[in-house]
């Protein structure tokens, strides 16, 4: 992508010697063997693996010291073949070398400068044989043509894979790396970036007429473009580079999102584990799951999470593919998802990252657990537990989780009191909805990991135990957790049931959770019955709230008939469905109140009937008429005394104690 204005069209540059002591027209290739095409016969045999070359000793003596050391302090003053299996580069990197040093024309590429390079340096062309030998001017093709062009880094940096230590040594590695660092972090204003990522055949524009010219206005250059370039390389310099990034100061969200790119171009089961389909751009995969690397490195990538596909070789380049991106990711929370982090975490466990590797990625995870989902926490148990999930793992989270939080919590803010107050306040609201979130998950995934049988009570109820209560506003989740436990555990004694029901506060329970629990079995009695008396709190509450509500706003503010209409519709189902069923209650318990009373007041009408039918049977005969005439006499002459000494001036209130005549009711006769 980025071009240097001394390139020519596809970065490359003819080399060629000025001095030659034997002329000729070029090589010819025959079978596996090469000769120079001249007239002179060659006397010097080369062998480079399978190939041989058959040369001239004054070309190679005149330019290569260590043809002249090979040559003239060996034993045999007539020797005419040497070997020379570890030159880097191969046949290929010595028959350019072999051609510059007979002055033919070498097309120096990309693809070739750093094996020839290297190739150089080990036949040890310098300057003290002749000058302008080759690795003068393959250093000046690296320095001029390739460091300044964006492509010819990325190519030059992959065909270093197969030239180690050599390319390191001879810092190769380190320039590229820190050359690509550069142009990434830099403007990308006048970046036409539609040519990142395609092949070296494809010329692109040159950076010194990039940086000055301005882009168009309806393209717009996105700060991932260097990601796709960046991802192919293997993963030791992959590291490099992202290191020279961070060094330079890139924004740490992106060293997140170009880690997680790169792990979805080699490490697709990370991303697809159970289809086992590979991303667009990355490797593909053949018949048993496994892909096939490009890498003439030797690394490749397992799709499949099965460990029985896992060979030895396989799994330790994968091994250190994760340890390597561990050892990168940004420790800023929020760079990378923590989805990502997980199923990073399932693959370590399954290929055994060393441990303290993992104890790191842990801990990541625990810093934004909140963000997790059910799915990334169904991590299988790949150690010798029985239980399907690994329970033990998810506590280790939730327990950095917690030491996470707090931590945030009791840090010290070197701003002012009051300001530091409202960032208390706003820490621990955020602290309480991240518990929270967390709570809902832990939840539903003791509700998932409780069918499996060989889930023990002790680790269900230590997992529940581990958040406080005030993370919980509600316990139904944790209900139906319990609920399922004792679905797939139907031989737990009752001792052992209760246990499991002392996580769950019967009085967080909603009604219609206390509906179920009132008639689920497998609860212990006890438990039941607490149920059942909160529940009836509960609408005791509810009940007489209501009825205080109603009456203060009778009298002092009564309600739109609108609003009583919202408030009900804002009102659960089940507690609309209690309360009518309370009321209808009350309204038959009125009722039958108002029988009741109006049945008493018949009943005694019908007792003061029957006393008085009573007394007449049972009343005595009347005397004579005198008799009775005399008797009532006197009590009138008794009344008439008492009337008389009460209206004497000493007796207060005499209109008050005036007593009424008795009228009479049988004359006398």
């Amino acid at each position: 992508m980025w071009e240097s204005e001394t390139e020519s069209v596809s970065g490359r540059g003819l080399l060629s010697s000025s001095k030659h002591g034997v002329k000729t027209d070029g090589f010819e290739q025959q079978g596996q063997s090469w000769y120079v095409a001249t007239d002179i016969p060659s006397d010097l045999l080369v062998h480079i693996g399978d190939v041989s070359f058959h040369l001239h000793k004054y070309p190679l003596l005149s330019r290569s010291g260590k043809m002249n050391r090979m040559i003239y302090e060996s034993r045999d003053e007539e020797l005419s073949k040497v070997s020379l299996d570890d030159l880097p580069g191969g046949s290929e990197a010595f028959e350019l070398a072999a051609k510059f040093c007979y002055g033919i024309a070498v097309d120096l590429t990309a693809t070739n400068i750093s094996s020839l390079r290297c190739a150089a340096e080990y036949l040890e062309m310098t300057e003290d044989l002749e000058e302008g030998n080759l690795i003068f001017k393959t250093e000046a093709f690296l320095s001029y043509v390739v460091l300044s062009s964006w492509r010819d880094s990325i190519l030059v940096l992959k065909s270093c894979e197969r030239l180690s230590p050599w390319a390191e040594n001879l810092q190769i590695v380190r320039r590229c790396s820190e050359s690509i660092a550069w142009k990434a972090c830099a403007n990308p204003k006048g970046i036409k970036w539609q040519y990142t990522g395609k092949p070296s055949s494809v010329s692109s524009p040159k950076w010194n007429e990039m940086k000055d010219s301005s882009p168009s206005r309806n393209q717009q250059v996105p700060p991932d473009w260097w990601f796709e370039d960046v991802s192919t390389l293997r993963i030791d310099h992959f590291v490099r580079v992202i290191t020279a990034i961070k060094v330079k100061g890139m924004r740490h969200e992106l060293i997140g999102a170009v880690v997680m790119h790169y792990a979805a171009r080699w490490l697709p089961g990370l991303i697809k584990e159970e289809s086992g389909s590979l991303d667009e751009g990355s490797n593909s995969s053949n018949s048993n799951g496994i892909s096939s690397s490009s890498w003439k490195g030797g690394l490749h990538m397992i799709v499949s999470g099965s460990r029985d596909q896992v060979t030895s070789v396989q799994a330790k380049d994968q091994r250190m593919i994760i340890e390597s991106l561990i050892s990168i990711i940004p420790q800023h929370k929020d760079n990378v998802s923590c989805s990502f982090l997980l199923r990073l975490l399932r693959m370590a466990n399954l290929l055994k990252v060393a441990p303290a590797l993992v104890t790191e990625l842990e801990k990541r995870v625990g810093m934004q657990f909140e963000q997790a989902t059910l799915a990334d926490l169904l991590i299988p148990s790949y150690n010798k537990s029985d239980t399907l999930y690994d329970v033990d793992l998810v506590q280790r989270l939730l327990e950095h989780f917690l030491v996470q939080e707090q931590t945030e919590i009791s840090s010290p803010s070197r701003s002012s009191f009051s300001d530091k107050h409202m960032h208390d306040s706003n820490q621990r609201g955020t602290s309480l909805n991240a518990k929270m979130r967390v709570a809902r998950l832990v939840d539903s995934y003791l509700t998932e990991v409780s069918r499996d049988r060989n889930l023990s009570l002790t680790n269900f109820q230590v997992l529940a135990e581990a958040l406080p209560e005030s993370a919980r506003t509600c316990d139904d989740g944790l209900y139906r957790a319990i609920d399922s436990y004792l679905k797939a555990h139907p031989t737990l004694s009752e001792h052992e049931r209760k246990r499991l029901c002392r996580v769950m506060d019967c009085q967080k329970l909603s009604i219609d959770a206390c509906m179920h629990a009132a008639q689920n079995e497998r609860l212990p009695l006890r438990v039941v019955v607490q149920v059942l008396f909160s529940e009836q709190v509960k609408i005791s509450n509810a009940i007489s709230r209501s009825s205080l509500k109603d009456a203060g706003d009778s009298h002092y503010q009564p309600l739109a008939v609108s609003n009583r209409k919202s408030l009900l519709e804002a009102t659960p189902q089940s507690f609309q469905e209690g309360w009518t069923t309370a009321k209808k209650d009350i309204n038959t318990l009125k009722f039958e109140l108002e029988t009741v009373k109006a049945k008493y007041l018949q009943l005694q009408n019908d007792m003061d009937n029957l006393h008085r039918q009573f007394d007449k049977i049972t009343k005595p005969k009347q005397a004579s008429g005198w008799t009775a005439g005399w008797k009532k006499l006197g009590k009138l002459t008794k009344m008439t005394n008492l009337e008389s000494n009460d209206s004497s001036p000493h007796a207060p209130n005499t209109e008050h104690t005036r007593k009424t005549p008795r009228r009479w009711r049988n004359s006398i006769s």
